[in-house]
């Protein structure tokens, strides 16, 4: 299981539509409120401006960077595939786990990959020379959040060693918590990765942003219309409404509290992770049991046994809504007592 969301999978699986799964792999924002996005002919019919003006005036006012310290792609993925592509060097450094695609797009581009745990490892490991560095903030899977300060002695390593350095912040907004996208008038080598998805519940939207500077923008050159009017007006609107931000916020805070109790109280788990993220990490030796029981019951789980550092016995939990918690607790409840050994998936 290399990604969450895959519901059309399981669907197939479970002989069912996937409307009928409730996706706790799924890690976007739960909170669900009324699209007020009014679409006219003029978006379907005209081309969009190309250099996307009106959408990163809105981006820089709500993140705080210029709008020549933006580049636009559809997705944060293909901005992670189109930088690796754009940044020469050959070494990679990826602070693990972490999502994915990071090693891939390393992989795709020829670089030579590097891994440092962030699990009880030393994060000061020593990194070369005018490598890559990849790091996660707040972190996948685990949802750990490293403020400035903790990462201060890193980024002094990392500069150091004049190293072009990415941070993902995709998961930041959630808790309000402090960016350093401040960062990039300071060092030239910075880059932060921003999907809008997440938080801004449009996983169907795809739009995702690089900010850095501006001579580095330039360079990055994304595709002309690369992003569909569709996707643009939606995410103007989305990022104006600030009373989705407000109650997402609030939402949020709350349903994650609740998730916590379930997952905490409900005795089949060693360990649940404190998390700054919209999930959870959980420990237990029943995981795969967990995992096939819950699907038993339309339930899908992210395991996480393709992160690095990580084995079979972790699952992830994204927040959801109260009836999907409450789902989830019936679940947990008739899960049977007594050991069954399973490894794999249900068939």
């Amino acid at each position: 299981m290399s990604h969450g969301g895959d519901i059309y999978k399981y669907a197939k699986i479970l002989e069912c539509s996937s409307d009928e799964i409730i996706d706790f792999s799924s890690n976007i924002n739960c909170y669900e409120t009324e699209n007020k996005l009014t679409l006219t002919n003029k978006t379907i019919t005209q081309y969009a401006d190309f250099r996307y003006k009106e959408l990163k005036t809105v981006i820089s006012q709500n993140y705080n960077v210029k709008p020549s310290q933006i580049a636009l792609y559809n997705g944060a993925t293909t901005a992670i595939y189109e930088l690796f592509r754009s940044i020469k060097q050959k070494r990679v450094f990826l602070y693990a786990p972490l999502y994915s695609e990071y090693e891939k797009a390393a992989q795709k581009t020829k670089k030579a990959v590097f891994k440092v745990s962030r699990l009880g490892g030393d994060m000061e490991d020593e990194v070369l020379e005018k490598s890559i560095v990849v790091f996660v903030n707040p972190a996948t899977p685990d949802g750990t959040y490293y403020d400035e300060e903790e990462l201060e002695e890193l980024f002094s390593m990392w500069i150091e060693k004049e190293c072009t350095i990415i941070i993902d912040e995709s998961f930041l907004e959630f808790e309000a918590l402090p960016s350093i996208r401040h960062k990039i008038n300071e060092y030239k080598k910075l880059y932060i990765i921003q999907s809008f998805s997440k938080f801004y519940a449009c996983a169907g939207v795809r739009i995702g942003a690089v900010f850095s500077s501006k001579k580095n923008i330039k360079k990055l050159e994304p595709s002309i219309w690369n992003i569909s009017s569709l996707d643009v007006e939606f995410l103007k609107q989305r990022l104006n409404d600030e009373e989705f931000k407000t109650t997402s916020k609030e939402f949020h805070k709350k349903q994650k509290s609740e998730l916590f109790e379930i997952l905490e109280n409900s005795g089949v788990f060693e360990q649940v992770f404190e998390s700054d993220a919209n999930f959870f990490l959980t420990k237990s030796e029943r995981a795969a049991e967990i995992f096939n029981h819950l699907l038993e019951e339309k339930i899908l789980t992210r395991r996480c046994f393709s992160f690095d550092y990580l084995d079979n016995t972790f699952l992830r939990f994204a927040v959801k809504d109260s009836a999907a918690h409450q789902k989830l607790r019936d679940a947990l409840a008739t899960l049977p007592q007594t050991v069954e050994v399973q490894t794999d998936e249900l068939p």
